[in-house]
């Protein structure tokens, strides 16, 4: 029984840590001072809305982000909806909206049918951790994105990572296999170096093997295509071994993520991947605001066309190779040279990617420029000229 006496704290009697002296500190500030060394310390910058800048670092790819059908169809959505989906999508989360996304993008990109979660990272993890487990084999590409290199560590099955774009060395570890399932994980436009997987060779050496073929279009859809993404582009849309994530945060200007595949791979997600059962379902503005997207795209169907335009004019002032899509990678001397370009943009108004380690594939620090419709020619005049000579400075 209690005498009334304050408890004692947990622990014991000692004392709290002056800030800046405790446990986490010691442990965490000469990591942070590493960081510092090697020029590879990341901050968050908040943006103000309406920055009269020139982006061409985020990933509004269509330039559609700001476009009031897109806004408006959210702003809908929250009247209707509310402002959350309320629940996971098993109890409350799924609405109308959802279903419509998914039967228009699976429509779009010639699948059989879509679920969408609430990212693309998530769908990636949803899909591959369902999928994986001690009987599957999955054969990832080395330049895949963080959220597959994920998926694989937490689905509990043995990983192949293959040398980039090599589709040889996935025909032998798939050849080599003791699992009685195989994945293979690609991309289909690569979102640092901006190059393309050959997904024609990748899915005739799956079906070979009998294994699956996921390809992330996050950079792809919207873009690749006439906008259908490369999946689509190369005749494998709708193939009972090809496997689609894709984002809906890059060109269709939300957020969220969708699997699109045979309906038999839906029917499992809903019933197997933890992603998606135990996360609350997309917000229904979200999902407005994509399919609004969408519609725009589909009876706007040129205007993929300006942003393959821009990134040719990108690529050629920068002296690199053109890009399969909307990135554009400048190979820089380092990390530290790579920052101060940037910076240098930023103050002539142009606002561009810095990508350092651990974020490039290949270790190499890197100006990423994401090419986007809509940018006017004395914009894109601008931004050529800016980068060049920001480049010229630090190198």
């Amino acid at each position: 029984m209690s005498d009334g006496a304050a408890p004692e704290p947990l622990g014991g009697e000692r004392s709290p840590q002056p800030v800046g002296e405790g446990l986490l500190a010691r442990w965490l500030t000469p990591l942070a001072a590493d960081r510092d060394v090697r020029g590879l310390t990341r901050r968050l910058r908040p943006r103000a809305a309406g920055e009269a800048l020139i982006d061409l670092a985020g990933n509004d790819y269509l330039g559609l982000s700001r476009d009031p059908r897109v806004v408006e169809a959210a702003v809908a959505a929250v009247r209707e909806w509310g402002a959350g989906a309320t629940a996971s999508r098993l109890v409350t989360g799924t609405t109308a909206l959802h279903a419509s996304l998914e039967s228009a993008l699976a429509s779009y990109t010639g699948h059989e049918a879509g679920l969408a979660f609430s990212s693309g990272y998530l769908a990636n993890l949803g899909v591959v951790t369902a999928l994986g487990g001690p009987d599957t084999l999955l054969v990832s590409d080395a330049h895949v994105h963080a959220s597959l290199v994920d998926a694989c560590r937490l689905s509990r099955s043995r990983v192949e990572i293959v040398p980039h774009n090599d589709v040889e060395a996935v025909g032998k570890a798939l050849a080599n296999r003791n699992e009685a399932h195989a994945l293979v994980l690609t991309e289909s436009v690569y979102s640092v170096l901006g190059d393309a997987a050959p997904l024609t060779a990748l899915a005739a050496t799956a079906l070979e093997y009998d294994a699956v073929l996921l390809v992330d279009e996050a950079h792809g859809v919207g873009v690749t295509g006439h906008g259908r993404g490369g999946v689509a582009a190369a005749g494998l849309a709708g193939l009972d071994h090809v496997v689609v994530t894709a984002t809906l945060s890059k060109a269709l200007a939300s957020q969220g993520g969708v699997v699109l595949g045979p309906a038999v791979l839906r029917e499992h997600l809903v019933n197997r991947a933890r992603s998606f059962i135990f996360d609350t379902g997309l917000n229904p503005a979200a999902c407005a605001a994509a399919l609004a997207a969408l519609r725009i795209l589909i009876d706007e169907p040129t205007r993929p066309d300006s942003i393959h335009a821009t990134a040719r004019r990108l690529a050629a002032e920068c002296g690199v190779m053109p890009s399969a899509g909307a990135v554009v990678s400048v190979p820089m001397p380092g990390p530290r040279e790579t920052v101060r370009a940037a910076e240098l943009c930023l103050a002539d108004g142009v606002r561009v990617g810095s990508f350092r380690p651990p974020s490039v594939p290949d270790g190499i620090s890197r100006l990423r420029l994401t090419a986007r419709a809509g940018l006017s020619a004395a914009e894109l005049d601008h931004a050529c000229r800016t980068i060049t000579t920001a480049i010229q400075e630090v190198s």
